[in-house]
Protein backbone atom coordinates (compact mmCIF):
# COMPACT_ATOMS: atom_id res chain seq x y z
CA UNK A 1 0.00 0.00 0.00
CA UNK A 2 0.89 3.62 -1.10
CA UNK A 3 1.02 6.05 2.13
CA UNK A 4 -0.67 9.29 1.91
CA UNK A 5 0.47 12.95 3.06
CA UNK A 6 -1.51 15.16 4.86
CA UNK A 7 0.11 18.27 3.14
CA UNK A 8 -2.61 20.81 4.20
CA UNK A 9 -3.38 19.38 7.73
CA UNK A 10 0.65 19.71 8.05
CA UNK A 11 0.75 23.36 6.69
CA UNK A 12 -2.08 24.71 9.13
CA UNK A 13 -0.64 22.98 12.20
CA UNK A 14 2.46 24.42 11.52
CA UNK A 15 1.22 27.68 10.95
CA UNK A 16 -0.61 27.16 14.41
CA UNK A 17 2.53 26.90 15.81
CA UNK A 18 4.04 29.84 14.73
CA UNK A 19 1.30 32.21 15.94
CA UNK A 20 1.36 30.90 19.08
CA UNK A 21 5.29 31.26 18.96
CA UNK A 22 4.68 35.12 18.19
CA UNK A 23 1.99 35.70 20.33
CA UNK A 24 3.95 34.51 23.42
CA UNK A 25 6.93 36.48 22.26
CA UNK A 26 4.77 39.39 21.96
CA UNK A 27 3.32 39.41 25.34
CA UNK A 28 7.06 38.61 27.02
CA UNK A 29 8.30 41.40 25.70
CA UNK A 30 8.93 44.53 28.04
CA UNK A 31 8.40 48.15 27.12
CA UNK A 32 11.49 50.30 26.92
CA UNK A 33 11.91 52.32 30.46
CA UNK A 34 12.57 56.29 29.80
CA UNK A 35 14.71 58.12 31.88
CA UNK A 36 12.04 60.51 33.72
CA UNK A 37 13.00 63.55 35.62
CA UNK A 38 10.68 63.45 38.62
CA UNK A 39 11.93 67.06 40.18
CA UNK A 40 10.79 68.48 36.69
CA UNK A 41 7.78 66.98 36.67
CA UNK A 42 7.09 68.04 40.48
CA UNK A 43 8.15 71.68 39.35
CA UNK A 44 5.85 72.16 36.54
CA UNK A 45 2.93 70.82 38.78
CA UNK A 46 3.56 73.50 41.21
CA UNK A 47 3.72 76.11 38.87
CA UNK A 48 1.16 75.52 37.68
CA UNK A 49 -0.90 75.39 40.96
CA UNK A 50 0.30 78.66 41.55
CA UNK A 51 -1.27 79.53 38.05
CA UNK A 52 -4.53 78.36 39.13
CA UNK A 53 -4.60 80.18 42.77
CA UNK A 54 -3.74 83.43 40.55
CA UNK A 55 -6.27 83.44 38.44
CA UNK A 56 -8.59 82.30 40.77
CA UNK A 57 -8.40 85.67 42.94
CA UNK A 58 -8.21 87.94 39.96
CA UNK A 59 -11.59 86.22 39.23
CA UNK A 60 -12.91 86.78 42.79
CA UNK A 61 -11.91 90.80 42.66
CA UNK A 62 -14.42 91.11 39.91
CA UNK A 63 -17.51 92.63 41.07
CA UNK A 64 -20.67 91.57 38.75
CA UNK A 65 -21.33 95.30 39.47
CA UNK A 66 -18.21 95.83 37.04
CA UNK A 67 -19.01 93.33 34.46
CA UNK A 68 -22.18 94.88 33.94
CA UNK A 69 -20.72 98.19 33.04
CA UNK A 70 -17.97 96.66 30.79
CA UNK A 71 -21.16 95.36 29.22
CA UNK A 72 -23.12 98.47 28.84
CA UNK A 73 -20.22 100.52 27.21
CA UNK A 74 -19.25 97.49 24.81
CA UNK A 75 -23.51 97.88 23.75
CA UNK A 76 -23.08 101.61 23.76
CA UNK A 77 -19.58 101.23 21.38
CA UNK A 78 -21.97 98.82 18.94
CA UNK A 79 -24.51 101.31 18.65
CA UNK A 80 -22.33 104.12 17.90
CA UNK A 81 -20.78 102.16 15.10
CA UNK A 82 -23.67 101.33 13.73
CA UNK A 83 -24.87 104.26 13.71
CA UNK A 84 -21.88 106.06 12.10
CA UNK A 85 -22.19 103.20 9.42
CA UNK A 86 -25.04 104.73 7.21
CA UNK A 87 -22.72 108.26 7.13
CA UNK A 88 -19.97 106.20 5.79
CA UNK A 89 -22.18 104.31 3.27
CA UNK A 90 -23.43 108.24 1.78
CA UNK A 91 -19.74 109.75 1.84
CA UNK A 92 -18.50 106.75 -0.03
CA UNK A 93 -21.26 107.46 -2.45
CA UNK A 94 -20.87 111.41 -3.11
CA UNK A 95 -17.04 110.63 -3.19
CA UNK A 96 -18.16 108.04 -6.42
Amino acid sequence: MAVTRLERKGRKNKSRAKARVATIKRLNTLPTIKNVDIEAIKAEFAANKEAAKEEKSTVKDESPKKKKVEKAEVIEEKKEKVEKAPEAKEADKEAE
